[in-house]
């Protein structure tokens, strides 16, 4: 008897269970025939080296329990975007969905590194739950890392990043505050500069009472460098200021050789005044190598050419570029469109000199990872200082040298071969007697201005010349092209490196390159072709006997 009522119990209850889930299933059913799903969208900006891609960000509030997903190839520091984004949501007086958020950065295939996407994220998360208005602002781009307390701080390489928005066709761009007027640089660009996220919700039209909040700007970065000094300051060594001057009109890279306080440094820093100055696309491309390396833009492009002296102490890393997560540009390619000066060169490791032969030939550096590869402009003049010796006393008159034979030989050879032969200018700096002193406040010395005017008279002959042909200056011309009949030289102006060449005192390359040197020597004078003196000059300069 008591079996059976057991046994009726359980059956009942099972009824009444298939009863409630079948109810469950129909109310469940119902629900989503009536849900309709909102799905946030919000734009960025990825970048890798110095080019960009536009990254939709989607954002979805389902009816799970409480969470958080972001798919789409995140880095660490992207997907520590949650806790970001939803502390500045909830402390700028907004609502943070209760419900699992998943976010989708598209394309899945593409890295998303850094913490520039928190306000795309929190725009699209916003409008998955309509705080705001969807798709209230086409064609905009975000680009903002969130602070706890909704506060917007400035980023590295938001430059390079609204100059990737424009080309994509974006009119408007979002920043905050603090990168404003880099960004501003961009013409035609509309750029709205917002100091947290509260003001960018009331932007996209949230209906929200304005808070004054002091907004974030960049700190530590790197100053613009000071004013180019005068060329007329150096004293004595007018042949080392004629080098100077071929070495700006042909874009030849040149090794000083010389003791200490002989002025080497003195001669490289004076160097960016004579050189001309840079056309808009150059200054872009310098400025936005600056700001992806933390350093201040200003409020205006500069047009100086950019001078990089990196301590001997530099890695492989510094020199060129790297980084374990984000790929940052080193000296080398801040260096583009102007001078890269290793003082003290053979103090520098050997791998590091070497790291600078393909930037050389190229023009670019590629910095390869796992998951992508960063490629960076790399066009410099690459300009050396030695010491003859450890000591620096070396052929100095009256001064005696302690370094052996053998220490003194070594320590030029850290300098390897293969780079010293892309090198068209050796040049021996003496040190200036007392007598070059008192001279000196007699006689006239070159100035910057001066210099200056020989240089971008010499360039506008080698410009015209080569109107033709992809390249501007005869340190860009390829020895192919030189070595063409149209261009190549008579038989007696080539004779004494044709000799040269056969005796293998010269490789095919040095060759090349003092046929270069011998254009720019001839562009200096005015003459419509090289001599026979212009190519003894330019052969005597390379091998530091001139």
């Amino acid at each position: 008897m008591r079996r059976a009522s057991r046994q009726a119990r359980t059956r009942a209850g099972r009824r009444r269970g298939h009863r409630r889930r079948a109810g469950r299933t129909a109310r469940h059913r119902a629900h989503a025939g009536r849900h309709v799903v909102s799905v946030g969208r919000a734009s960025s900006i990825a970048l890798l080296g110095l080019e960009g891609s536009v990254v939709d960000i989607e954002a979805e509030v389902s009816t799970q329990k409480p969470g958080f997903k972001m798919i789409g190839l995140p880095d660490s520091a992207c997907k520590e975007a949650e806790q970001r984004v939803r502390a500045a949501i909830t402390n700028s007086g907004l609502k943070f969905p209760l419900q699992k958020l998943t976010v989708n950065l598209s394309p899945a295939e593409l890295p998303k590194q850094g913490a520039l996407f928190d306000l795309g994220i929190a725009v699209a998360t916003l409008e998955s739950n309509g705080q705001i208005p969807l798709d209230s602002r086409p064609r905009t781009i975000h680009l903002g890392e969130l602070a706890l307390d909704g506060r917007l701080r400035p980023l590295r390489g938001a430059l390079p990043a609204a100059l990737a928005a424009s080309r994509s066709g974006a009119t408007t761009v979002v920043v905050p505050t603090g990168n404003v007027d880099e960004v501003s640089l961009i013409p035609g660009l509309t750029v709205v500069g917002a100091s947290s996220l509260r003001e960018v919700a009331i932007w996209h039209g949230a209906d929200l009472d304005g808070w004054e909040v002091e907004p974030l700007f960049a700190r530590g970065s790197f100053p613009l460098p000071d004013a180019v000094p005068d060329l007329d300051e150096v004293i004595g060594n007018d042949e080392a200021v004629e080098a100077l001057i071929v070495a700006a009109s042909g874009g030849h890279h040149m090794l000083m050789l010389g003791p200490p306080g002989a002025g080497k440094t003195m001669l490289a820093a004076r160097m960016p005044g004579i050189m001309p100055d840079l056309d808009e696309d150059a200054a872009i491309e310098v400025a936005s190598l600056r700001s992806l390396s933390g350093y201040d833009i200003g409020t205006s492009l500069s047009t100086v050419p950019p001078f990089e002296s990196p301590h001997h102490t530099a890695t492989a890393s510094a020199m060129i570029g790297g980084g374990s997560r984000f790929i940052r540009p080193g000296a080398a390619a801040r260096a583009s469109h102007g001078i890269l000066f290793l003082d003290e060169a053979p103090e520098f490791n050997r791998d590091v000199l070497d790291t600078l032969r393909q930037p050389l030939e190229t023009g670019r550096v590629s910095i390869h990872r796992a998951a992508a590869v960063a490629t960076f402009p790399c066009s410099f003049q690459l300009v050396l200082a030695a010491n003859p010796c450890p000591c620096g006393q070396y052929g100095v008159k009256d001064s005696a040298c302690t370094c052996p034979v053998l220490v003194r030989d070594r320590y030029l050879k850290r300098i390897s071969g293969p780079l010293l032969d892309r090198i068209d200018i050796q040049l021996r700096v003496p040190r200036v007697t007392a007598i070059q002193l008192r001279m000196s406040a007699e006689s006239t010395r070159t100035t910057t201005a001066q210099a200056r005017a020989r240089v971008l008279e010499a360039r506008k002959m080698a410009e015209l010349r080569l109107a033709e042909t992809p390249w501007r200056m005869n340190g860009q011309v390829p020895g192919s092209w030189l070595r063409a009949p149209a261009q190549l030289l008579e038989r007696p102006a080539m004779a004494v490196i044709d000799r040269a060449l056969e005796l293998g005192s010269l490789t095919m390359r040095g060759y090349d390159r003092v046929l270069r040197l011998a254009w720019t020597l001839s562009d200096l004078d005015g003459a419509e072709r090289p001599t026979v003196a212009h190519v003894a000059r330019a052969y005597a300069m390379r091998r530091g006997t001139s």
